[in-house]
């Protein structure tokens, strides 16, 4: 995403510059036939800035609901999670800041079903956790009302926001720690997204091994059950000829 946004305004100021540089007349020349290619850039730039800006998501769970969410990381990568609570008011019939005293325990698995993080926040928090084992880490989320008079049946809306690997890092705040300029501060962006591509292609080189391993143990399974069949088959042949070897002779009918 933000490559297409680099891309569209590198368009623009491209195109800025080409009109600039041909003059007032190459201006009015194209302008019939330039305004729609600006109107179309300009709606691709926009989509592009709310695509950027929408990755959260909200979800409504009641007094001792759970809800869980699938997320797959590769090894050794940083994830933040930040969310907010909201509580449903009768009275009003909108969703309201919750109250203090309302709190929520959140919950990370690894692929092995181990527990990576288990805790208990405040009606609005931050986790962050980092990945030890490649594949679907289980990320769940439930309140701790088992004691609510305060919202007693109702719905409960939760905004969640989980950034994965070097979306995670805020490097406004990297930048002004470390002292970097622009320049640093974008060359260090490009390699933290460099060493994210280079764990997702390990991690999918991972899957792929664990698929292969898969396909050939199941291959190999069918293989030894069809031998079993045909086995079976040939020894069923057997004896149900020597039966009736064995009934004809007592019949004396050979």
């Amino acid at each position: 995403m933000r490559a297409l946004r680099s891309a569209l305004l590198r368009r623009l100021d491209w195109g800025a510059g080409a009109r600039m540089r041909d003059g007032p007349r190459a201006r009015v020349g194209r302008c019939r036939g330039g305004w729609r290619r600006a109107m179309g850039l300009s709606v691709l730039l926009l989509l592009a800035l709310c695509a950027g800006g929408a990755r959260g998501l909200y979800f409504h769970i009641g007094e001792t609901e759970k809800r869980c969410f699938i997320e797959e990381i590769p090894d050794e990568t940083m994830v933040i999670g930040k969310y907010r609570t909201q509580m449903w008011d009768k009275q009003k019939e909108v969703f309201l800041p919750s109250t203090p005293g309302l709190g929520m325990h959140v919950e990370v698995k690894d692929p092995e079903g181990k527990v990576v993080l288990s805790r208990q926040y405040g009606s609005e928090g931050r986790f962050t956790f980092t990945s030890h084992t490649p594949g679907d880490h289980q990320i769940c989320l439930h309140s701790n009302s088992t004691r609510m008079a305060l919202f007693a049946g109702g719905r409960l809306r939760v905004h969640l926001d989980i950034q994965v690997g070097e979306h995670a890092n805020n490097y406004p705040e990297i930048a002004a720690k470390d002292k970097l300029t622009e320049l640093q501060l974008r060359a260090r962006q490009l390699l933290d997204q460099v060493e994210q591509i280079q764990k997702e292609q390990d991690y999918q080189r991972y899957r792929e091994e664990r698929f292969r391993l898969t396909s050939e143990s199941t291959n190999q399974r069918v293989l030894w059950w069809s031998i079993a069949q045909t086995v079976i088959l040939i020894l069923t042949g057997i004896w149900q000829m020597r039966h009736l070897k064995s009934f004809f002779e007592a019949k004396k009918l050979v």
